[in-house]
Order: C-alpha cells, then structure tokens, then sequence
C-alpha cells in the first residue's frame, strides 16, 4: 500500500512541475488597450520642479520671501487646507515678509519628499491639468515669542505654462501653531 501512495505522490509531484508558461493575455484585450492610455494621464515631470521647491524652501528659512517667492505668478493663490487664501503675488509676498519679520525668529525644513507630476487629463472636480508639484516635509518654528513648534506640511504647487507657481496649497495643522501665537 506504501508503494501506491509513494508512486501516487510521485506522480502528482510531476504534474505540478510542469513546465509551460502561463497562458498570457492577449495584447489585443480591452484591458491592455485601457491600460496605456491610462498612464498618459498622468507623467512624472521634469526634476527640475522639485529644485524650485527646495530652492523655495532655502528661502524662507533664510527669511529670504523675495527669493521664496521669485517663482510665483503674479496671480497667484496661495490657499491652506482650513480654507484661508491669500489671492495675487503682492498679498502673499506682504502675509510672508510680515511673517518672517514680526511672528517667526526662526524656520527650517527637514526630511522633505518631493514629486512631480504632470496632468494630462485631470480625474475629476476641480483639479488643474499641468504640471503639480507635491512636497511632503517636517518644518521647525521659533517664534518671536520665544514658543516653538514643529510639525509636518504637505504642499502641493501648480505651475503655469510659463513655469510660474499659480496655485499653492499647503496642508498642515494650525492649532499648535495658533496655541503658540495666543491666537483663538
């Protein structure tokens, strides 16, 4: 009976060895005709979008907000996630040289991630084709106060078609920031 059982188990060891490649799919397929297109609607973007945010980011940590914001349009809107915008490139300019010199004594970016992306096509809503620029960093702040607080910012940065900054958005919790400053 052993020998049955060996000889059985052989065999079924033989047949899971089998050799023939997996059926593939056809190339004429829905699914692979879908797929291509898909990925033209979104790009990876030059690398060079993301030195504009590092070099943006440099800037303001110097309290530079001449250079920080030497690559804004002049219509641009610098939005946060809590709904706050600033329209035009003289309000953002006079919020950050206010900021740099009357509130924050000190200001640095660490562990920064970037991503560019161009949009061919957007998903839906209200999104911008173009080229975005994504960045993901941990920001440490003393204010004049002498209070600090570090966190982290998501920001996410549309470029025009002459490569200026036209919409900023930037994600990032302000209640310690606030709790800081004494604002309510």
């Amino acid at each position: 009976m052993k020998k049955y059982i060996f000889l059985a188990a052989g065999y079924l060891l033989l047949l899971a060895c089998n050799n023939q490649p997996a059926e593939t799919a056809k190339t004429d397929s829905p699914a692979a005709e879908t797929k291509p297109e898909a990925s033209k609607d979104v790009e990876f973007a030059d690398p060079k979008y993301a030195d504009i945010g590092k070099a943006s980011l440099a800037a303001l940590s110097r309290g530079d907000v001449a250079g920080y914001v030497s690559n804004y349009a002049d219509n641009a809107v610098y939005s946060y996630s809590s709904g706050d915008s600033l329209a035009g490139l003289p309000a953002i300019t006079k919020y950050w040289t206010d900021r740099r010199t009357n509130v924050i004594d000190s200001l640095s970016f660490t562990n920064d991630i970037w991503l560019a992306v161009k949009v061919n096509k957007p998903q839906k809503g209200p999104d911008m084709p173009g080229v975005w620029l994504m960045g993901w960093y941990q920001f440490s702040s003393k204010y004049k106060n002498g209070k600090t607080v570090s966190g982290w910012i998501h920001t996410d940065m549309h470029f025009n078609d002459a490569g200026k900054i036209d919409r900023t958005v930037t994600y990032l919790d302000r209640g310690p920031i606030n709790a800081a400053l004494g604002v309510k």
